[in-house]
């Protein structure tokens, strides 16, 4: 195989008359007499290549003419300004030939109007520009979540995805056959990162959480990314600052680092600056209430609620104190509140709700075990966990944070599945 000198981006960067090779996909082909045009894409960008017959060799401009959409190809040839062309340039070819031909391209005009069949070929469908362009954001946004970690000195830990007992809700548990044993697909890494603290200080992952959640909202996935984190030492005030940088960080890291992503999306990234605002589960409420959504006192807020509450704010809004039978069994209960926890949902502005939460976990045995018990748990699939609070165990905070919410609410989108490379819903396992 022909070797590659530079990349599509290279290549538009490089002066009139430099020499280049390129590898990459025929993204369009257009033959208007005897000219070629050829719209090349590789993993950087695009460029244009013009084949013209009589300038070019006859095999290559042969070569050229017959290459059919999402081809894999070789092209050679000289770098020449042209204001017309994408991105000002356009590769004069002196060289052609196809690596791998392509069958007649699925994706048409119409398929393009049916989201069913564009995610039944989602394997053919992530090489168009804008699919292309949010999964390279995505990218950015993993990039700029570890390196906010590791530079206040974090430590990354992998926990099991095959776990005993559940963190969220043994309703929502995807059971699996382990042989002579069932296990779940993880929820949350929450219970281990609450053990690795005690070793680390302050630890973090980033890996997939499964929810057998049967909601077809256009913010529910079954499987999703988590950004997880746990601090010793630490209450929900100090929590939600680690939230408030989170984000800042996120947003201004794909707003510096994806200017083309952004432009191909016609998107702007708005960044928030801390603090953010924070209202109680209370003011929440009445908020909802006014918006014609009535939620009783002790219940979760749902999906209109948080809609409508965080269509008020312009930057991301931290609703503090949420009931205790709202919560899971693990959150500290308000001392000045003892019906309501230590806890925290973040909710993005303009109606896109939830993106992470959060809040102070108990750390006294005794406390903890009044608590598994009050929620129907038995202590005995839980004995690990508790023995943590006889071992020093003190108090501390942490997050979860869904990667998908957090796109789809950057990013704008309509749905979240999007975000996701190969989305996983309750009507999608395939491909």
């Amino acid at each position: 195989m022909p070797d590659r000198s530079h990349t599509a981006s290279e290549a538009l960067k490089a002066h009139g008359g430099t020499t280049v090779e390129l590898l990459g996909w025929v993204s369009v082909s257009n033959v208007v007499g005897g000219l070629v045009f050829l719209r090349l894409r590789d993993g950087s960008g695009y460029i244009q290549l013009a084949a013209k017959k009589g300038a070019a060799p006859e095999a290559a401009w042969e070569a050229a003419r017959s290459a059919t959409v999402e081809s894999a190809v070789y092209a050679k040839g000289v770098i020449r300004d042209d204001p017309r062309a994408p991105g000002g340039k356009e590769v004069s070819v002196k060289d052609f030939k196809i690596i791998s031909p392509s069958d007649q391209w699925p994706i048409t005009r119409s398929a393009l109007r049916s989201p069913r069949t564009l995610y039944d070929l989602r394997h053919l469908a992530i090489r168009g520009p804008k699919t292309s362009a949010i999964l390279k954001i995505r990218s950015k946004v993993v990039d700029v979540t570890t390196q906010y970690f590791f530079q206040r000195d974090y430590t990354l830990i992998q926990p099991p995805i095959l776990v005993k007992a559940a963190v969220e809700g043994g309703s929502t548990l995807f059971p699996v056959k382990y042989f002579d044993q069932t296990a779940y697909l993880s929820q949350s890494a929450q219970l281990y990162e609450e053990a690795a603290i005690c070793s680390f200080d302050k630890v973090f992952i980033l890996q997939p959480a499964f929810r057998a959640e049967k909601s077809k909202t256009s913010r529910h996935l079954t499987e999703f990314w988590m950004i997880e984190a746990e601090l010793a030492f630490t209450g929900l005030a100090g929590l939600m600052k680690v939230e408030e940088e989170l984000v800042h960080s996120i947003t201004s890291g794909v707003s510096e680092g994806c200017k083309a992503e952004l432009e191909t999306l016609g998107r702007a990234v708005k960044v928030p600056e801390p603090p953010f605002p924070k209202i109680t589960y209370d003011e929440a409420l009445r908020i909802s209430e006014g918006k014609g959504i009535h939620v009783e006192w002790g219940e979760d807020l749902g999906t209109d609620a948080e809609r409508v509450v965080s269509m008020e704010f312009e930057a991301p809004v931290f609703v503090t104190g949420y009931p205790v039978k709202a919560r899971s069994f693990y959150h500290v209960s308000d001392p000045d509140k003892p019906e309501a926890t230590m806890s925290a949902d973040l909710l993005a502005p303009g109606g896109y709700g939830e993106i992470a939460t959060g809040g102070q976990r108990i750390h006294e045995y005794d406390v903890l075990y009044r608590k598994v018990k009050d929620f129907g748990i038995d202590p005995a699939s839980m004995t690990w966990y508790l023995e943590l609070r006889k071992y020093g165990l003190p108090p501390h905070a942490g997050f979860g944070m869904g990667v998908e919410r957090v796109m789809r609410w950057m990013l704008g989108l309509k749905h979240i599945r999007t975000t996701s490379i190969f989305p996983r819903t309750m009507n999608r396992l395939y491909p």
